[in-house]
C-alpha cells in the first residue's frame, strides 16, 4: 500500500513554498531519511520530515508548460477539482547506508529557519555535504561498494599533559557541577584551550559514545587547534576520533567527515560556523572559541548566527555549552551578568581566568600621538628603535594594519581622478605586486593605467596605505638590521592576498612558529587565536577609523581586535628577560576612552561603558533588530519596494510596538551594477519582532510581483551592522 510522506527540499525563495512537499512511497520512511525526489524536471535530494510540518503536494504529471515549476495540487493557481487523474509523484529512491537524521537535528533546522526567516528546506539542504546533493543514485551506490580506507595509526609525538593551574581547575569544577551555558572569560594566554581539552577528555572517558563539537571563527585557526586536539586524543582514541569541517575541504573530504560524525565514529568535530549543523547523534559538549568573532554570523543565504544556534542546540540536546573569549561580545557579557538588587542574573554563567599561564605578563601598552609626528610619518622614531632592538635580540614583531593591498586608492593630483570601480560605489584597491587595480567587492580587475584616464597626467600616485606598502616600507627602514646570527631580517605578510593558494597560510604560519620570520605584517588574520611564542612587540597602525564610525558596533570590534592583537605578545615568559613585552598604538586620538581601557587591559570597564551607552540609546542587547535588504537595477526601485513593504506592515507594526524605519541606501550602495537598499526594523521585545516578521513574510512575497525590477530581497535577523 502506498504511503504519503512529507519531504523537505530546497525550493527557490521566489516560489513561496516554504514547507514540506508531499510524495508517494512504497515504503514508510522514517523522518530524517535522505531521499531523492522529482521536482519539476529535476531530481533533488530531500529529507523526510515530520508530519507536523504542513505539507505541499507534488503531483504527476505536470502540464508540459510547467515542467520546471513548482505548481502542485494545493497551489492557489491550480484547479484542484478539474484533473481527477492527477496523482502524487513518487520518490525516486532513498539513500542507502545513511541513518536518518535524528529529531534534535530536525528541530534545530526548524528553529533556525523560523528564527532567521528562511525555509526549513533551504537550511536543511545547505547544512548537508554537497556530494550528498550532487551524486546520482548510481554514483552513490558505487561509493557504498568501496571498501573504507583503514584509519592510519597516530604517528605524532605523545603530548605531555600540563598540570592545570588553580584558575583552570576551579573553572573545570564549575563546568562539571553546573548546567551552563558558560561564558569563559579568560585573558589571552590564560589557557582557555587547555580547559576545552580537559573538559572534552573528562567527557570521553566517562561516556564511550559521547561526541564533542569545537567551533572556531576562521579556517586559519583550524590547523593549529586541530593539531593540539589530535595530539591529545589520537593516541588513546585513534586518528579517526577527530574530523574537521570547513569550506577549504574538498567535497569528498567534507562528505567523509560528515559521515564519520553522523555515524558516531568521529568523537570530536572541529569546524567553522557550518559545523553547528553537523549531524552528531551523541553530542554532549559544544565549545565556541573566540565567541565574539563576527565570522560566526553567516552573511549569505540563511543569515544565521552559529554562536547563538550553538547555545540553542546545547539546550535542545542537553549538551553543555562553553563560549570562550578574552573579549566577549557585549551580548554575551550582558547575558552573563551577575544578579544585583535591581535586575536578575543573566542566562549564562560567567567563569573568569584573569591570569596568564607560565608567569607570562600582559604587554605594556604605549600610545604614540601622531599629531606630534612629522607629516606622513608611518612609524614613529621611538617605535622603529624598539623594533630594531627586538630583532637584534632574536624576538619577533607583529605589525597590524587592517587594510590589504598596496594602497586603497590610486589618484591624480592634477584633475582629481580616483580609481573608482565602474560597477560599484567603491574604489579599486592598488595592488603593486601584480600592477592591478582590484575591486574587493565585485572582483573587477584592470591593469594600472600608464597615465591618468582623465587628463593624461603620467604622475598618478597611491593614496593611503595597505599591508603591501607597509611590508615594502619596513624592508627599507630596517634594511640594516641584523638578526643575532648576523643574517638580514625576514619580513612576511599574511592577508587574504598572500594566502590565496592552498596550503600557503599553513606554510607561512609554520615559518613564524619556527622563528624564520622576524617581522610579521598582516590584517586581522594574525591578531586572534594564534600562539606565537616569540612575539614580544605588537604595533597597531591607523586604528582611528572605527572610533567615529556610524556603526554602533565599531568601537566594540576595534577594542576586541586591539586587545586580541596585544595578546599575541608575551605568551612565553622566557622571552621577557631583557625588557617587558609591548604593544604600540599609533593614533591621532590617544586620549580616547577606548585606548585608556586598552592600556589597563580592562575589558570589564570598556564593556560597562559601552553597555551604558547602548542602554541609553535602546540598542542591542537592550533591543532587537532586523534588516530587510533589497537589490534592484535602480536605487529608486529598491527603496520603492522597501517603502511599500513598510506601508503594508505599518498596521501590524503599530499593534506590536515595532518600529519600521524608512528605506535608505546601504553603505556600499552599488555592487556589480546592482543597487542595494535596506530598511531597519527594531523592537524592545524579541517575541513581538519574531511575530511581526513571520506574519509580514506573505506581504513581502506578494509585493514582489508588483515590483518586478527588484532582483532579490532578504531578511537579516540580529544584523551585525546597520
Amino acid at each position: 500500500m502506498p504511503h504519503q510522506i512529507s519531504v523537505m527540499v530546497h525550493t527557490p525563495a521566489h516560489s513561496g513554498i516554504g514547507g514540506a512537499l508531499t510524495y508517494e512511497s512504497d515504503t514508510a520512511h522514517a523522518p530524517g531519511t535522505l531521499v531523492r525526489v522529482p521536482l519539476g524536471s529535476r531530481e533533488l535530494l530531500g529529507v523526510v520530515w515530520d508530519e507536523a510540518t504542513p505539507p505541499r503536494e507534488i503531483t504527476q504529471p505536470l502540464p508540459a508548460q510547467e515542467q520546471s515549476t513548482l505548481i502542485g495540487a494545493d497551489d492557489p493557481s491550480h484547479d484542484n477539482a478539474a484533473p481527477a487523474a492527477l496523482q502524487l509523484r513518487a520518490i525516486a529512491s532513498a539513500l542507502e547506508g545513511v541513518a536518518p537524521l535524528n529529531a534534535h537535528w530536525r528541530q534545530l533546522v526548524q528553529f533556525a529557519a523560523s528564527y532567521y526567516q528562511r525555509s526549513p528546506g533551504e537550511v536543511a539542504l545547505a547544512a548537508l555535504p554537497g556530494q550528498l546533493r550532487d551524486l546520482s543514485a548510481e554514483q552513490w551506490a558505487r561509493r557504498l561498494k568501496r571498501k573504507p580506507k583503514p584509519v592510519a595509526a597516530f604517528e605524532g609525538a605523545t603530548q605531555t599533559v600540563p598540570t592545570p593551574t588553580h584558575e583552570q581547575a576551579h573553572v573545570l569544577a564549575d563546568i562539571a557541577a553546573q548546567k551552563g551555558p558558560f561564558l569563559l572569560f579568560g585573558n589571552t594566554g590564560s589557557g582557555k584551550t587547555e580547559v576545552y581539552l580537559r573538559a572534552a577528555q573528562t567527557l570521553l572517558e566517562r561516556d564511550p559514545h559521547a561526541q564533542i563539537l569545537v567551533m572556531v571563527p576562521e579556517i586559519n585557526l583550524t590547523p593549529q587547534l586541530e593539531e593540539r586536539f589530535r595530539a591529545r586524543f589520537a593516541p588513546q582514541w585513534g586518528s579517526g576520533c577527530l574530523v574537521a569541517m570547513h569550506s577549504s575541504l574538498t567535497p569528498a573530504q567534507r562528505l567523509n567527515n560528515w559521515l564519520a560524525a553522523h555515524s558516531g565514529q568521529a568523537r570530536i568535530v572541529l569546524g567553522t560556523r557550518m559545523a553547528v549543523f553537523a549531524s552528531m547523534p551523541h553530542l554532549q559538549l559544544i565549545v565556541v572559541d573566540e565567541e565574539h568573532d563576527p565570522s560566526y554570523k553567516q552573511q549569505e543565504g540563511a543569515r544565521y548566527s552559529a554562536r547563538d544556534l550553538a547555545v540553542y542546540r546545547g539546550q535542545l540536546e542537553g549538551a553543555k555549552v562553553i563560549l570562550g573569549s578574552a573579549t566577549p561580545s557585549l551580548e554575551s557579557w550582558h547575558h552573563s551578568r551577575p544578579a544585583t538588587d535591581t535586575e536578575p542574573a543573566g542566562r549564562y554563567m560567567r567563569l573568569a581566568m584573569p591570569s596568564r599561564v607560565g608567569q607570562g605578563a600582559l604587554p605594556l601598552v604605549r600610545r604614540v600621538d601622531m599629531n606630534r609626528q612629522p607629516y606622513k610619518t608611518v612609524f614613529s622614531s621611538h617605535l622603529l628603535e624598539a623594533m630594531r632592538e627586538r630583532v637584534t635580540r632574536g624576538e619577533q614583531i607583529l605589525v597590524l594594519l587592517n587594510r590589504r593591498g598596496y594602497a586603497p586608492v590610486l589618484h591624480c593630483t592634477d584633475c582629481g581622478w580616483k580609481s573608482e570601480c565602474p560597477h560599484c560605489s567603491a574604489y579599486r584597491v592598488f595592488h603593486k605586486l601584480d600592477r592591478t587595480l582590484r575591486c574587493h567587492h565585485c572582483g573587477f580587475t584592470q591593469a594600472v593605467p600608464r597615465a591618468c584616464p582623465g587628463c593624461g597626467n603620467l604622475d598618478i600616485s597611491p593614496l593611503g596605505r595597505g599591508t603591501e606598502q607597509l611590508e615594502e616600507h619596513l624592508a627599507e627602514l630596517l634594511a640594516d638590521v641584523r638578526r643575532p646570527d648576523g643574517q638580514p631580517l625576514k619580513i612576511a605578510r599574511i592577508d587574504a592576498d598572500s594566502t590565496r593558494l592552498k596550503g600557503e597560510l599553513e606554510r607561512q604560519l609554520a615559518e613564524v612558529h619556527a622563528g624564520v620570520v622576524d617581522v610579521l605584517v598582516g590584517t586581522q588574520m594574525i591578531a586572534k587565536g594564534h600562539d606565537f611564542r616569540r612575539v614580544t612587540l605588537v604595533a597597531a597602525l591607523n586604528p582611528d577609523g572605527a572610533l567615529f564610525s556610524s556603526d554602533f558596533r565599531a568601537p566594540e570590534r576595534l577594542f576586541s581586535l586591539l586587545m586580541q592583537a596585544a595578546g599575541r605578545a608575551g605568551r612565553d615568559a622566557t622571552m621577557q628577560t631583557v625588557s617587558p613585552c609591548e604593544m604600540w598604538v599609533q593614533s591621532f586620538h590617544t586620549q580616547h576612552p577606548l585606548f585608556e581601557a586598552l592600556k589597563q587591559h580592562d575589558y570589564p570597564a570598556f564593556a560597562q561603558q559601552q553597555l551604558k551607552e547602548r542602554a541609553e540609546a535602546s540598542l542591542p542587547p537592550f533591543s532587537f533588530q532586523a534588516l530587510v535588504r533589497a537589490e534592484a537595477r535602480s536605487q529608486e526601485a529598491a527603496q520603492g519596494f522597501l517603502n511599500a513593504a513598510r506601508e503594508a506592515g505599518a498596521a501590524l507594526a503599530d499593534e506590536l510596538l515595532v518600529d519600521l524605519y524608512p528605506a535608505v541606501p546601504m553603505t556600499i550602495q552599488r555592487v556589480a551594477n546592482i543597487e542595494r537598499a535596506q530598511m531597519l526594523i527594531e523592537c524592545s521585545s524579541r517575541k513581538a519582532l519574531q511575530h511581526f516578521l513571520a506574519h509580514w513574510q506573505s506581504e513581502l512575497h506578494s509585493l514582489r510581483s508588483a515590483h518586478r525590477q527588484v532582483i532579490r530581497w532578504a531578511v537579516d535577523v540580529d544584523p551585525l551592522a546597520i
